[in-house]
């Protein structure tokens, strides 16, 4: 058996006995220009574009029936026009069939797709890296936690032209303290019926292990000799003066992050206080004034697993209904 330069011992010639493998992908998007993550007939989607990249890089046939079925698996599912910093999804596939990717390259399969599809991907996606998953490993069932931001320009500032793609701008000067007040409320275990969706069989409690707004640091870059003395002015960091609320948890229901942001957006604002928010925490009824924010403001920042020797044991534990 012939093995490339980097190989893991354990990897299969796809000469030898046919293995099913798992391949976990490492990736980021702007959302803006997708109709979220999942597959949908006729619309475009982060899913569809990477599946379809892919079938195209192995050879796989979408209309043949005899072909492998290419399906990626996410860590979570974003909405229409929500962006991911760094998202994480897995792949089950045929070593003989991912053998394909290679061609001339001389690297491993895995590296030889990472390296197809970073050519062949729209500019709008960017695959990190792509490597063979450790046993256990499920992209959606074994992570621990996952971190959203949520950006605002509030005040009637400027946005950043570079930054507009992600950033929501509010005219109102909000109340960071009364926010960080009703954020505060949701860490720990609750059910957040007011502020999300149930999937079908699901339900809509969650552990909030982190919730804070905070104003982006007044940082600032120097351009040219600045740094030394010489010409060049100081120019302020792209993200200085931004509210950004960051939320931890081990899981998100549907539109909850949004919804969430939107209920403390209205306590910011002064259209309602944080006793309002404490009754929809304490009464988890979904109902008009807690619907979700603008997506562009919306980025998945970075999912957490935790390490392999307990990756099996997590995806059993969180595949259980959750009860409070």
């Amino acid at each position: 058996m012939i093995l490339f330069p980097g190989t893991p011992p354990h990897w299969s010639s796809p000469f030898a006995s046919i293995e099913r493998m798992r391949l976990r992908i490492d990736l980021g998007y702007d959302g803006g220009g997708f109709y979220g993550w999942a597959r949908q007939p006729e619309l475009r989607t982060v899913q569809g574009e990477i599946e379809a990249a892919i079938r195209k890089v192995l050879h796989v046939r979408a209309d043949d029936p005899e072909s492998p079925e290419i399906r990626l698996v996410v860590a979570g599912r974003t909405d229409t026009g929500v962006h991911a910093l760094h998202q994480v999804c897995h792949l089950d596939i045929d070593e003989d069939v991912l053998a394909r990717a290679v061609g001339h390259m001389n690297v491993t399969p895995e590296v030889a797709l990472e390296r197809r599809l970073q050519r062949m991907l729209p500019d709008d996606i960017a695959i990190h890296r792509i490597r063979r998953a450790p046993n256990g490993f499920d992209a959606r069932f074994s992570a621990l936690e996952r971190t959203y931001v949520y950006r605002v320009c509030d005040n009637g500032r400027f946005v950043d032209p570079r930054i507009r793609g992600f950033v929501v701008a509010i005219d109102e000067t909000l109340d960071m303290d009364a926010m960080n007040q009703a954020a505060a409320l949701t860490i720990g275990l609750h059910d957040f019926g007011s502020f999300a969706t149930p999937n079908p069989g699901g339900t809509t409690i969650r552990e909030v292990k982190y919730a804070r707004w905070h104003r982006a640091d007044p940082g600032v870059a120097l351009h040219g000799g600045a740094a030394s003395g010489g010409y060049g002015e100081p120019v302020p960091y792209a993200e200085t003066g931004l509210l950004c609320f960051t939320i931890v948890a081990d899981a998100f229901a549907r539109n909850m992050v949004r919804s969430l942001v939107n209920g403390c957006l209205q306590v910011g604002r002064g259209r309602k206080d944080v006793d309002w928010f404490a009754q929809k925490m304490a009464e988890p009824k979904r109902e008009g004034s807690t619907g979700p924010a603008a997506a562009k403001g919306l980025t998945l920042e970075y999912v957490a697993y935790p390490p392999d020797d307990q990756l099996a044991e997590r995806a059993q534990a969180i595949r259980a209904v959750r009860t409070l």
